[in-house]
């Protein structure tokens, strides 16, 4: 069993609670995910089966969108409603629809953010939530994230505003969310997140692990797997005749090789071999995902 399970992950579950629960029902331990969701989170989480665990690396580097649920007056020690409450102030009245739509277009764009402490970055090879956990603040560096779009979508309830956001790998929302709420001039935290696509994969490709688990019992669980292929949709595609896919599969270069400069998913007669490089009309590999017949 080789490919990727788009999963809608459920409320209160981590990752790995998903991962470990996927590895019961494909009858494998080879399993990865691409791209951590919190377990107050639900949405798009791409699960890695089989030898198209090689490609989580890859996938991870995807841009991510989001629907979030901004609550403002009050700030909490992890940044959502989970966790205890730090700040509480009362929002002004004249903090409604227009305010929120007018300081979004502050935060798009290249930036620096800092990550929260409670999260899974690690410093000095400890994860900064065990420190949190420990009562401990650790010194963090920005890192470098891009707010492609946020988009108000309405306020559902008083002082709350629901967002859509399409950002960068290794963005986190309830960081965003405080800074827009210190724009605004009160604190804010995250009520509510869903993300809706990672990369190439979108909930309307997702599966609950209830259905998954039904199709397994069906034997139709296969069937739902889609390829590693569909992971590399962004990249050209290049076909390649025999003799260079035994080089590729080698290892080996290939000169003079008919193509721009750039990465392109190898194909040999419709057959995805995997990502290669071509510089200067060299063609190397850079990942291969098909066996070495």
């Amino acid at each position: 069993m080789q490919g990727i399970l788009v999963v809608d992950k459920p409320e209160g579950f981590t990752s790995f609670d998903v991962v470990a629960k996927l590895r019961g029902i494909c009858g494998t331990r080879r399993i990865g995910h691409g791209g951590t969701l919190d377990p107050m989170a639900t949405g798009v989480l791409p699960v890695f089966v089989g030898g198209a665990a090689k490609a989580v690396d890859m996938q991870e580097r995807a841009d991510k969108m989001y629907t979030a649920t901004m609550l403002l007056g009050r700030r909490t020690d992890t940044g959502d409603v989970t966790g205890e409450t730090l700040e509480q102030a009362a929002v002004p009245a004249d903090i409604g629809l227009d305010a929120v739509a007018a300081v979004l277009p502050r935060f798009t764009g290249p930036q620096q953010q800092v990550p929260p402490m409670y999260s899974a970055v690690k410093v000095n090879g400890q994860p900064l939530y065990k420190a949190a956990r420990a009562g401990k603040t650790v010194e963090r560096t920005p890192r470098p994230v891009t707010l492609h779009s946020i988009m108000l979508a309405g306020s559902p309830a008083p002082n709350e505003y629901i967002l859509n956001i399409h950002c960068s790998k290794g963005t986190y929302v309830r960081v965003l969310l405080e800074d827009i709420g210190r724009a605004l001039g009160v604190p804010a935290t995250m009520a509510a997140l869903r993300r809706t696509a990672s990369g190439p994969y979108t909930l309307e490709m997702a599966y609950t692990l209830d259905e998954l688990q039904r199709a397994r019992e069906a034997g139709t669980l296969e069937s739902l797997l889609l390829s590693v292929e569909s992971v590399f949709t962004c990249l050209p595609a290049v076909e390649v005749n025999e003799e260079t896919r035994r080089r590729l599969l080698n290892g080996a270069p290939t000169y003079r090789f008919p193509a721009r400069d750039g990465r392109y998913r190898a194909l040999c007669a419709g057959e995805f071999l995997g990502v290669c490089r071509v510089e200067k009309h060299i063609l190397t590999v850079e990942k291969l995902f098909c066996e070495r017949a």
